[in-house]
């Protein structure tokens, strides 16, 4: 490799219009500072310095980085490849010899281009795998159903921010093998998260019941355990619900499938955003995505808070149907799922699990009656309840 071929490198990453995002990731911008020429050598090597260390976060992987860059990628050509678009011959030609300049830089070796550049000591290297990103993209666009293209592609949470979908960080990774008990329950969401998968009518779903049974974890084990056929979780906070119709257009057309969860779900009868949660859950065009179901928990069956006023007030001539079309929010979820709090055998029963894989030995007299008092000291039996019991004991 020479100083020329180091510059013709630099005007081809300068040329990137297809990827143009991945262009502006910092690993590849101090690439390109160091490969331009019109830097002095100190200046290069500060340059090379940075890049290498930018790639830290990928496992000191140039190709790792690029794979990843690659495959989050979202433009005109990879978007209109999932949806089967035609596309003009031009941005086709422009996307594959991108594709091309991103394979031979995953040949590229550490002390080649420093050489190259004019220097010979030492220099720090960087993990490199030789990869066919133009193979790569064609066997992902075969299964584009399940592995998704941009932000999808690699994470299985995602939160609004802003107005914007990002990932979740450190997402729980909670699996259903996690779960001690409530099996019913928790088949009824599975169940129709697999109709989903399938093509097949499913139903938005409202899980209710006491606080502490696990409603939250079985949609979130439920986004686990299928994400590799296809299904992400979006997360909205109840006071981003204004969000809802924006997000459900951001998705729409996604080869994938959505559950837009909202944990926690209540309503004070002047509640801004009931109108908007109301419209998607009635199927309204511009609020519904026909590849996403909405995921709602609450503690109480009927969502809103009503207060003896509400019904007693005369200030509404329509005050009966104003309170009865809040009441009834809840009924138009397809599909409900009750998690009871746990009657005293299924909490001693989780509570023995939890002790048996936590490898605790204890006289079962013992636990129990330990067990007992905790709940009793917080107010209630429940799966939550015995997690943290068992907890205690574990410190």
């Amino acid at each position: 490799m020479t100083q020329k071929d180091l510059e013709n490198l630099a005007c081809e990453l300068s040329l990137i219009n297809v990827f143009r995002g991945i262009r502006k990731l910092k690993p590849m911008s101090e690439l390109f500072r160091f490969l331009k020429s019109d830097s002095g050598l100190p200046e290069r090597m500060d340059a090379f310095g940075e890049f290498v260390m930018s790639l830290s976060d990928h496992d000191m992987s140039l190709s790792g980085f690029l794979k990843k860059a690659v495959l989050e990628d979202e433009n005109a050509y990879i978007a209109g490849r999932a949806h089967n678009r035609t596309l003009p011959e031009a941005l086709i030609k422009n996307a594959e010899s991108e594709l091309e300049l991103f394979s031979r830089l995953t040949r590229l070796d550490a002390k080649e281009l420093c050489e190259a550049a004019g220097y010979g000591g030492k220099v720090p290297e960087f993990e490199n795998e030789a990869t066919d990103f133009g193979s790569l993209i064609s066997e992902r666009m075969k299964d584009i159903g399940k592995y998704g293209y941009g932000i999808f592609s690699s994470s299985g949470m995602f939160r609004v921010s802003d107005g914007e979908i990002i990932p979740v960080e450190a997402a729980d990774d909670i699996s259903p093998d996690d779960f001690i008990g409530y099996e019913a329950e928790r088949k009824k969401v599975f169940d129709n998260t697999r109709a989903l998968i399938e093509g097949k009518s499913a139903a938005n779903i409202l899980l209710y019941g006491d606080a502490g049974t696990g409603k939250s974890s079985t949609v979130k084990a439920c986004a686990n355990f299928f994400y590799s056929e296809g299904v992400r979780l979006i997360e909205l906070r109840k006071d981003q619900l204004m969000s809802l119709s924006p997000v459900m257009g951001r998705i729409a057309d996604n080869p994938l499938k959505f559950i837009i969860f909202i944990d926690d779900l209540s309503f004070n009868r002047d509640d801004d955003n009931f109108s908007m949660l109301k419209a998607a859950l009635e199927g309204s065009a511009s609020a519904k995505a026909k590849n996403a179901v909405i995921y709602a928990t609450s503690n109480r069956r009927h969502i809103i808070k009503e207060s003896f006023s509400d019904r007693d007030s005369s200030d509404d001539v329509h005050r009966t149907d104003t309170v009865q079309e809040l009441m009834s929010l809840s009924d138009r979820f397809g599909l409900k799922v009750y998690f009871r709090r746990p009657d005293k055998a299924l909490y001693l029963h989780i509570v023995k699990t939890l002790a048996d894989k936590a490898g605790i030995e204890m006289d079962e007299g013992e636990l129990t009656r330990r067990a007992e008092a905790f709940a009793l000291d917080r107010g209630s039996r429940s799966p939550r309840a015995a997690e943290q019991f068992v907890g205690t004991l574990a410190r």
